[in-house]
């Protein structure tokens, strides 16, 4: 039996670190609205976001502009939040790295004092990425003693998700047919967080879990840094309940054709 979910990993990030918690701009509401149309036909199961106002609001867009779930709960997760930057809360990049010059360490791996190692951040990230695993297992038992194994085999009370880029996924990342309808999953979670953060959970999948990229992924876009409101999709695959081998498949990383009649707001001077 695998048992199946699917996660939007959203970043909403407009200040640095998790510090300066304060609400979107103008332009970061314009991207969000931008993201919810983008988003609108996804019929979400859960949504995570950041306890951070700016990640809040921007989960809230998303779903107010969603066709299927607009009253869906938002789940707030401070293991979502931005990494803690300690005295570079809030200033500007090239602070940070003067900082990391001055203590012969480059960015990002420098730590400022009294903020978070990459490694602590990492750590935030597997634990919450190991929930929503479980989180997977106990639906798929739930559902089972509702209705019956058999019944979900046979399809009866099979779910369908429709995502907008599945114009550029293979049906081996998508396990979808040719309409670009996803066969049956567990779960379909969007998840809103910040760039550091993220950035820091990808690669956690990637060196750790070994993470199936997109053929066409370039180390640079690997390592890059999502524009605001990029959108990166996994499909995670647990066989037989198992936790600790989860298979995940990259679909697609740091999507953002949504912003293109959005005006962008400058992020390049600020640290994630």
């Amino acid at each position: 039996m695998i048992k199946n979910l699917h996660v939007l990993m959203f970043m909403g990030f407009y200040f640095l670190g998790q510090g300066v918690d304060e609400p979107l701009s103008a332009t970061g509401f314009r991207q969000a609205d931008a993201a919810g149309l983008f988003l609108s036909n996804v019929k979400f199961t859960h949504v995570f976001s950041s306890d951070l106002l700016r990640a809040k609001q921007t989960a809230a867009t998303i779903l107010g502009k969603n066709k299927f779930c607009k009253d869906l709960e938002i789940k707030c997760d401070a293991r979502l939040r931005e990494r803690k930057y300690g005295v570079a809360e809030g200033r500007p990049l090239a602070d940070l790295k003067a900082m990391a010059k001055a203590a012969g360490e480059q960015c990002p791996s420098f730590t400022p004092s009294g903020g978070e190692t990459l490694d602590e951040v990492k750590e935030r990230a597997r634990d919450f990425f190991e929930f929503l695993c479980q989180l997977a297992v106990e639906l798929r038992q739930k559902e089972q003693d509702v209705h019956g194994a058999a019944s979900r085999n046979s399809g009866t009370s099979e779910e369908q998700f429709v995502f907008p880029w599945t114009n550029h996924c293979s049906e081996a990342e998508l396990s979808c047919d040719n309409s670009g309808v996803s066969k049956i999953l567990d779960a379909n979670i969007l998840v809103v967080s910040h760039g550091a953060y993220m950035r820091n959970w990808i690669g956690y999948f990637v060196s750790h879990l070994n993470c199936t990229l997109p053929s066409d992924l370039t180390k640079s876009q690997l390592s890059s840094v999502s524009p605001n409101t990029g959108v990166s999709h996994f499909v995670i695959k647990l066989e037989n309940g198992n936790l600790l081998k989860p298979e995940i498949t990259c679909v697609c990383l740091n999507q953002d054709s949504h912003l293109v009649d959005v005006g962008a707001e400058c992020v390049a001077q600020k640290v994630f």
